[in-house]
């Protein structure tokens, strides 16, 4: 059973996915106002959040950053009518793990937030620091930096660089990065593969200009899956 918070405003909606959550065991607060969301986060603590990005009184994004800065293990996955690139990409920066954009099945959401629950961060337990040219990636710490700059990233993001970095120089494949990013049955769409990469690339290179460094390049190949190229050394160990 996981405690999950639901903020949605749509009736129909968050009345059938509190009834589904409940019935598979988990503790449900549903919320259907922003600001309701934002007081049931001061008042407990969650595992996973689902939250809708058109709420009538805030936008969906800044309630996403409220529960990343106050409860940054719980996994947020929002709801979105605007399927737009855009829009998907502003809620992941605003901190979420992932997205379902309206109309979904409800055996997709049961089945995505199972996956969530399940998966824990990727090299969360393991003390490995992997360098790959000027990039350093410290899966105890979750902690990178480029030429000694920290860079911020988000968890799956983290996850994915910290995935990549494990075999760099390797080609890794779009089923395994789900795999062990995400999860083993994963269910559905994998476009959060695509906008998390997409993202983790940005800020990569946004570093790589600060700093005037170059960074490891994630290169595409296509039918293949991606590869993170740059100089190694063997990953140290603590």
């Amino acid at each position: 059973m996981a405690r999950v918070l639901v903020v949605e405003d749509h009736v129909a909606i968050g009345g059938a996915v509190r009834t589904g959550l409940s019935g598979n065991g988990h503790e449900v607060t549903w919320a259907q106002t922003g600001r309701e969301g934002l007081d049931a986060i001061r008042d407990s603590t969650f595992e996973l959040a689902l939250v809708d990005l058109g709420l009538p009184d805030l936008d969906g994004t800044d309630v996403c950053r409220r529960i990343r800065a106050d409860q940054p293990r719980c996994v947020v996955v929002i709801l979105t009518a605007r399927d737009e690139e855009i829009d998907v990409v502003l809620g992941l920066d605003a901190g979420a793990d992932d997205y379902l954009t309206k109309p979904f099945r409800l055996a997709e959401l049961m089945a995505r937030v199972q996956a969530h629950l399940r998966r824990g961060a990727v090299g969360a337990s393991d003390a490995v620091v992997y360098r790959v040219g000027d990039l350093e990636v410290d899966t105890a710490a979750r902690r990178v930096r480029l030429a000694g700059r920290e860079i911020s990233l988000r968890a799956k993001e983290f996850d994915l660089l910290a995935r990549l970095a494990s075999a760099a120089g390797a080609a890794v494949s779009r089923t395994d990065l789900m795999s062990d990013v995400w999860d083993e049955h994963w269910f559905g769409s994998t476009k959060t593969l695509d906008v998390h990469l997409s993202a983790l690339r940005r800020r990569l290179a946004d570093t790589a200009r600060e700093c005037g460094t170059p960074a490891p390049e994630i290169v595409t190949l296509r039918g293949r899956g991606y590869r993170l190229d740059g100089s190694t050394t063997d990953p140290a160990t603590r």
